[in-house]
């Protein structure tokens, strides 16, 4: 499979979806409410779970190659967002940028750590920066949600992220420990994919236009796809047809256990 967006797109993404993050933490009347999909977790939570994090990948993909991600320099850990607005907004701004110059410098193809070893995406910076889209992304809808103006995810950052998720996230060597199956995800915006799961794992490969129906299908929009992913949404969010179960079971499955 191909990557759908080239590198400096992926890069734009996470520059869009950052910023749209930046304007909700802004506009949101109270920091300190919870957040209905990050239950343990309230906005201010959020924002230092998303600057902190960009910080974190910064140093990962800075450092290059490594059986473990780099120990953090700093030895009181973290660093803590501030609380007043104008200084958390500048800290968002710039945990994102020190993000983007670590993969720049790095381009796309450069090694490091990840914690994916096993699935079908690679061990590198772009990889990494396809993976940051879909967490920002995921977590500025968590911001609209908890004000009541939930957004569908953008159509390029949604179909990006179906074809990611199922690569990084799903896929794997290990065994699939149930009945072998195969899955096929149309997303309207006119992408398929198939997940084969059996004795090899489970593997992602684009959907043949003349392949025979799989024992599951899932329709709907890639937004709709990403955000049930991401337990956002539930199954029912999409339309499928045949046998639930393998999906079922691939969302629950830990194939790391």
């Amino acid at each position: 499979m191909q990557n759908i967006l080239e590198f400096p797109e992926v890069l734009r993404l996470i520059e869009d979806r950052s910023a749209a993050f930046r304007a909700a933490i802004a506009s949101a009347p109270d920091l300190d409410v919870q957040v209905p999909t990050c239950p343990d977790w309230t906005l201010r939570d959020l924002a230092q779970h998303l600057g902190d994090g960009r910080r974190r990948q910064a140093a990962i993909v800075a450092a290059g190659p490594g059986a473990e991600p780099p120990a953090r320099t700093d030895p009181k850990g973290a660093p803590t967002a501030p609380r007043d607005r104008e200084a958390l907004d500048a800290w968002l701004a710039e945990s994102t940028e020190l993000m983007l110059d670590a993969m720049r410098e790095a381009g796309p193809d450069r090694g490091c750590w990840t914690w994916w070893g096993r699935s079908q995406a690679p061990q590198t910076s772009g990889a990494v920066a396809r993976h940051q889209i879909q967490e920002i992304a995921v977590h500025t809808y968590d911001v609209q949600l908890t004000q009541g103006t939930a957004q569908p995810l953008p159509t390029d950052v949604a179909v990006e992220g179906v074809d990611e998720f199922l690569t990084t996230v799903s896929a794997t060597t290990v065994p699939w420990p149930f009945k072998p199956a195969t899955i096929d995800l149309h997303a309207t915006e006119g992408r398929s994919w198939r997940l084969t799961l059996n004795a090899d794992g489970v593997h992602c490969d684009d959907l043949a236009a003349d392949a025979e129906p799989g024992d599951m299908a899932m329709r709907g929009t890639a937004s709709d796809m990403v955000l049930y992913f991401y337990e956002r949404a539930p199954l029912d969010s999409v339309e499928t047809t045949g046998n639930t179960e393998p999906m079922e079971q691939l969302a629950e499955w830990d194939p790391n256990e």
